[in-house]
Order: structure tokens, then sequence, then C-alpha cells
């Protein structure tokens, strides 16, 4: 109980209908880039250096099924900072990339998501003796 408590003071709310649908956009839009973006450091350097890159790719699929939104939102922002300052010829992505993964972190997963049916409010009805 003092677990799910705690996790819903995570999340300011679990957007519906429009915005929701706007969230789970920008979740799969995000996790499409943190995926598309792993070939590139793999073929140009050693596959030690794409360590943040791969580290990414997996958080991706949390952002993805909306589980764990605003630790994982949290922990890829750090990432693509990360990427930022190691690969400073191109920073346009990480920067878009940390971004977006830091507001998704602080608005909250939405609706359609995994968090909004672990953690979201629940309903409870009482029935009259």
């Amino acid at each position: 109980m003092a677990k799910e408590k705690l996790l819903q003071r995570l999340f300011s709310n679990f957007a519906n209908g429009w915005p929701g649908r706007g969230l789970l956009a920008q979740r799969v839009l995000l996790a499409v880039v943190l995926i598309y973006c792993v070939p590139f450091p793999l073929t140009e350097e050693t596959a030690a250096a794409a360590l943040p890159e791969l580290i990414a790719a997996g958080l991706s699929i949390f952002i993805l099924a909306g589980l764990w939104t605003p630790v994982v939102g949290t922990l890829t922002s750090l990432i693509e900072t990360w990427v930022l300052l190691s690969r400073p010829a191109d920073v346009r992505i990480p920067i878009i990339l940390a971004t977006l993964s830091a507001t998704l972190s602080m608005i909250g997963p939405g609706a359609l998501s995994i968090d909004a049916k672990l953690f979201g409010r629940k309903h409870i009805e009482t029935t009259e003796l």
C-alpha cells in the first residue's frame, strides 16, 4: 500500500483522451528514435563505445510500454546527456532525445500505459447494507 502511494506521487496525473494519446505518441516517437540511433555508433566505432545507445535502446522498451516512466525517463535523459558529452560532433539528436525523455518523466505516461493500470487511481464501490 505504501509503495503504491509513493509511486502515485511520482505522476502528476494519468492524462486521458487527446492528452493521453499525445503522451502515447511521444512515448512511441521516443522509443523508435532511441532504437533507430543504435546502429550508427556500432558501425563507426567499437561496440564498447556504443554502450550508451544500447542501454537507451533497452530502456526504450519500458518507455514504449509506459512502465516506470518517471525513473526510466530520467535515466534516458541522463544517458542522452552522456552521449551528448562524449560525442560533441552532432548534438541535435541527443539534445532532442534528452529533452523528450525529461519531459515525459515530468508529465507521466498517460492513461494508455502499464503505469496507469498498476498505479492509477482506483475507484472503490461500496455496497449498502
